[in-house]
């Protein structure tokens, strides 16, 4: 599984990097054919409270699943992206193991 992450306008750091990996290689559990993910880090103006957005695209065969969700930090942006790609990876699974 490839993972790629895009800061946009912003270095993240060697520890949010680090995060990053640990948290999305976790994907694996559910769906064991994913061939890429990518991770896109912004931080949304104005710059107050709940500003930090993550989204996810996770590249399957034949497929795409895509998740976003903006919350006070990256680190809880990134595992609320997570968790709402855990249910679709389930799916898509159960229906390639039923062809």
């Amino acid at each position: 599984m490839d993972i790629s992450v895009k800061t946009i306008k912003f270095d993240a750091t060697d520890k949010l990097q680090e995060f990053i990996q640990k948290k999305v290689s976790k994907l694996e559990k559910f769906c064991d054919n994913i061939r890429k993910v990518e991770v896109s880090l912004k931080v949304v103006k104005p710059e107050t409270a709940m500003n930090k957005q993550a989204a996810i695209t996770v590249a399957l065969p034949g497929d795409e699943l895509y998740a976003e969700k903006v919350c006070n930090t990256f680190e809880e942006a990134i595992q609320e992206s997570i968790a709402a790609l855990e249910r679709p990876l389930q799916k898509y699974k159960e229906k390639q193991a039923g062809k």
